[in-house]
């Protein structure tokens, strides 16, 4: 059940981090860089194991990744820009922090 609630929150974070990096330039970007680190990091903190922080690192990943590719109608939720390839980059970065970050 623990991983479970831990992939649903991984997925979360990935959607919520989709929506709020292009908000307001520079301040969502790091807004959402940094609840993904935390919320990553609360992951394990709260069941007890790092196997749970790669549950949600994983679900991060796999709807950010996702996200960046074309949808039915051509549409991007993540644009090749300097925002959305900060994400991407600084996003996985925050999350092998967040795993490496003792509980």
């Amino acid at each position: 059940m623990k991983a479970i609630y831990s992939l649903l929150f991984g997925a979360a974070l990935g959607a919520s981090s989709i929506f709020i990096h292009s908000y307001y330039p520079p301040i969502g970007l790091i807004l959402s860089l940094i609840a993904t680190g935390l919320g990553i990091w609360a992951t394990g903190r709260i069941w007890g194991k790092r196997s749970y922080k790669f549950i949600a690192s994983i679900a991060w990943s796999l709807v950010v990744l996702r996200a960046g590719f074309p949808g039915l109608n051509d549409e991007y939720l993540i644009q090749g820009d300097t925002i959305g390839v900060s994400l991407i980059n600084f996003g996985f970065i925050a999350i092998v922090i967040a795993i490496i970050t003792p509980l």
